[in-house]
């Protein structure tokens, strides 16, 4: 069975630092296109970042320069460090394997349930 489990997210204050994990199991991460992807309230999902299977890193503009996505191979797992945050990146966070080699993807095979990253003063 595939399962993904995101964990790491909670409420910081901007200019602050978080670090997103996603555990996941009955697939190997290193074989797919991986993404984090984010849904602020009210609003559609937004893609974040996609790490490809020969670890080329892609980012969405609004978070270039701030976030770092990696994988831990040996571990099966997807990171995302979270940098510098601002308020507009409050959302629910979650990571999905990506349908086929675009990036950004345009659709996802399977997501995890997400965590809340919250940034307010």
């Amino acid at each position: 069975e595939v399962q993904l489990v995101e964990s790491g997210g909670g409420m910081v204050q901007p200019g602050g630092s978080l670090r997103l994990s996603c555990a996941a199991s009955g697939f190997r991460l290193s074989n797919y296109n991986m993404s984090w992807v984010r849904q602020a309230p009210g609003k559609g999902p937004e893609w974040v970042s996609t790490i490809s299977i020969v670890s080329g890193t892609y980012y969405a503009d609004s978070v270039k320069g701030r976030f770092t996505i990696s994988r831990d191979n040996t571990r099966n797992t997807l990171t995302l460090q979270m940098n510098s945050l601002k308020p507009e990146d409050t959302a629910l966070y979650y990571c999905a394997k990506s349908r086929g080699w675009g990036v950004p993807p345009t659709e996802y095979d399977y997501r995890g349930q997400g965590t809340q990253v919250t940034v307010s003063s």
